[in-house]
């Protein structure tokens, strides 16, 4: 009796503590417009609400937030050549796609005079799509899919962030172009869909934090079509800045670890049925 009073008394308090917290207190910043005016402000906040910038010497750090403008990266990573997944793993993150191959934008000095805002891929995006930070935007190729994985800085071994921003171009259609969020488990910690403003370069940011390094991976929902020749009727978008927290030990989320203790409760009863 006392051995299975102490089961239910488990039980009751992993269903107590996912009723109070069944997700982590969550903040949205979210804003879209004409111009980049019209995000600063979002971005601005989001950036205190990760703590400050820490350096981009490899180093690792427990708190704060990395960035990434793109603007940094050599022509030898940039259209017409892909974009390796892993040149930023030094900041923690490492980005893949289920499509081709990832890509980053020409600049204006490029030696093989490739058109800059992908304009090589359709002439037509180097006027739908503008640079928050000139000059270099990022995409995927074959998929509007982006994964971005985070890891401790210069390794390879998985980390946690307590929160994940980008700022996008172009984004004309309402529910399309979004972030989701994954935690430790492999579970969802919610998906948020990106502002839209119709019309040609136009700019929308999208940050969401939590209380703790609860994300491990977000995935990323660029509109409803790829870029490739001729796509320019869909909603195609690209991606400028990427914000997120320091790369530190991940931390599960409450209602994760209140289901896994449920569901170990009902494994040993079983097994002791049996």
């Amino acid at each position: 009796m006392k051995f299975e009073w102490s089961f239910r008394a488990l039980a009751a308090l992993f269903v107590f503590s996912a009723s109070l917290s069944a997700i982590q207190a969550q903040t949205v910043r979210s804003a879209a417009g004409a111009n980049a005016a019209a995000i600063q402000g979002a971005v601005d906040q989001f950036r205190v609400d990760l703590g400050p910038l820490n350096p981009n010497n490899g180093q690792q750090f427990n708190s704060g937030r990395r960035e990434i403008n793109w603007d940094g990266v050599p022509d030898s990573k940039s259209q017409p050549n892909p974009f390796p997944g892993d040149t930023f793993k030094v900041r923690g993150a490492l980005f893949s796609t289920p499509g081709t191959n990832l890509a980053m934008s020409a600049d204006n000095n490029n030696p093989t005079n490739t058109p800059v805002e992908f304009g090589d891929i359709d002439p037509a995006y180097s006027s739908m799509f503008a640079a928050f930070s000139p000059q270099r935007l990022f995409a995927a190729i074959g998929s509007n899919i982006v994964d971005v994985n985070f890891v401790f800085a210069g390794t390879d071994n998985p980390a946690g962030v307590k929160g994940f921003g980008s700022v996008f171009t172009d984004v004309d259609l309402a529910d399309t172009t979004s972030i989701e969020y994954f935690g430790m488990f492999g579970n969802s910690l919610g998906k948020f869909y990106v502002q839209n403003t119709p019309g040609d370069e136009t700019f929308s940011f999208l940050g969401v934090s939590f209380e703790e390094a609860v994300i491990t991976r977000v995935r990323i929902t660029n509109g409803n079509d790829i870029l490739a020749p001729g796509h320019i009727t869909g909603d195609v978008v690209a991606m400028d800045d990427f914000i997120y927290g320091e790369s530190v030990k991940a931390v599960p989320e409450p209602a994760s670890l209140a289901a896994l203790g449920l569901g170990a409760i009902a494994l040993i009863r079983k097994k002791r049925k049996a």
